[in-house]
C-alpha cells in the first residue's frame, strides 16, 4: 500500500492568522497625494539582489512600505533582524504574526557585510517583537551593531527596537552598543492602543525612551506616529508633548495605509497641509527634527534627517554657550 501525499494542495499558513476571522473592513480609496510609482529602476533590483544574496529580511517588504522603489533605487533599505514572524499582533502592521524560529547566529555578519556592499553611510536596522526571548533580543540587537561597526566604522547606525516589556536589562544592553539613534515608535494615541496595538503599553514606551537619555544622552531619540487611525488633533498635540517630556530629539508623522481588508481601517486621510501644521508645532515644542508628511515612515530618509539632526544639535550647542 502506498500513501500519496498532496504537499502542493496544502495552502499556504496564513500571515495573520489571528485576524482571519476579522470581518472585513472597507479599504478607502487613496487621494493623490498618496500614489507612488511601482519599482522597476536598475538601482532597486540591484538592493533587492544584495538583500536576497545575503539571506536578509527587511522592513521595506514585509511591511510594504509605499517608499521601497525611491529607497532602495538610492541603496537604502532598513533591516529587519530575528526573523520575519513577530509575536505580536498590531492591527495596523502588515508583518506576519506567530510563533518566531531560533535566532540566526550569522545573522549579525551578513547585515554587516551587506551594509559595506551597499556603501551604506547610514544604516537602519529594525526587528521584529520577539517577547518568546528571556531579553526580548537585546543582545542580538547589540551584536549587530558591534558587527557593523568592526566593518563599517565610518558608518552611523540608527535602531529601531520593540519595547523590551518585562525584559528587565534589555534595554541597557542595546544602549551599551552605542547606537547614534535610538528609535522606538509609539504608533498611535494612548486612547488607541487597545484596538490598534493591543500588546504594548503607552507610558512604558515613553519610560523606554526617557531612560535611553539617561543611560546616554549623547544618543539621539527618535519616535514616529501613524495619522488616519481616528484620533484627536488634541491627542496628537498632547503625545507631542509626552515625547518632549521624556526628552526626544526627532517625531516622525506618516498616515496609516491599511495593509488588508483584516487590518485596522483608515478613517481619514490627513491633508498635506495638516501635516505641514503638525511639523510646525513640533518644532515649535523643541524637537530638534520633525518630519511630517503623507509617506513619512521611520526611516525614510533617514540618513538625510541624521544629518539634520546632528546640524540641529550642535546649533543648539552653539547657541546655548
Amino acid at each position: 500500500m502506498v500513501t500519496v501525499l498532496d504537499r502542493i494542495a496544502t495552502p499556504p499558513r496564513p500571515r495573520h492568522p489571528e485576524k482571519a476571522h476579522r470581518p472585513d473592513q472597507e479599504v478607502l480609496r487613496k487621494p493623490d497625494w498618496i500614489r507612488v510609482k511601482a519599482p522597476t529602476s536598475p538601482g532597486y533590483a540591484e538592493t533587492r539582489e544584495i538583500v536576497r544574496s545575503h539571506k536578509l529580511v527587511t522592513v521595506c517588504e514585509e511591511a510594504g512600505c509605499p517608499n521601497i522603489g525611491e529607497c532602495w533605487d538610492k541603496k537604502h533599505a532598513t533591516f529587519m533582524i530575528m526573523g520575519e514572524i513577530c509575536t505580536r499582533a498590531c492591527a495596523f502592521c502588515n508583518v506576519a504574526t506567530g510563533k518566531p524560529g531560533p535566532l540566526d547566529p550569522t545573522e549579525p555578519g551578513s547585515v554587516a557585510r551587506a551594509v559595506r556592499k551597499m556603501g551604506l553611510s547610514h544604516v537602519v536596522i529594525t526587528s521584529v517583537d520577539r517577547d518568546d526571548l528571556d531579553d526580548g533580543g537585546a543582545r542580538h540587537f547589540a551584536a549587530v551593531i558591534r558587527n557593523i561597526r568592526a566593518l563599517n566604522p565610518e558608518t552611523t547606525i540608527e535602531i529601531l527596537t520593540p519595547d523590551f516589556l518585562r525584559k528587565d536589562g534589555a534595554l541597557e544592553i542595546v544602549v551599551a552598543a552605542r547606537p547614534d539613534v535610538f528609535n522606538h515608535n509609539l504608533e498611535t494615541v494612548p486612547s488607541h492602543y487597545l484596538t490598534v496595538r493591543p500588546g504594548a503599553r503607552y507610558f512604558h514606551s515613553i519610560r523606554l525612551l526617557q531612560r535611553v537619555k539617561e543611560l546616554d544622552p549623547s544618543i539621539f531619540t527618535k519616535s514616529g506616529i501613524m495619522v488616519g487611525l481616528g484620533e484627536q488633533r488634541n491627542e496628537v498635540l498632547q503625545l507631542m508633548d509626552d515625547l518632549r517630556s521624556a526628552d526626544v530629539d526627532f517625531m516622525t508623522i506618516g498616515q496609516y495605509l491599511q495593509p488588508s481588508k483584516k487590518h485596522h481601517p483608515v478613517k481619514t486621510f490627513v491633508t498635506p497641509d495638516e501635516f505641514k501644521s503638525y511639523e510646525t508645532i513640533g518644532l515649535s515644542k523643541g524637537f530638534l527634527v520633525m518630519a511630517s508628511s503623507p509617506l513619512t515612515r521611520s526611516s525614510h530618509h533617514a540618513g538625510d534627517d541624521f544629518a539634520r539632526l546632528r546640524a540641529a544639535r550642535e546649533e543648539m550647542l552653539r547657541t546655548a554657550g
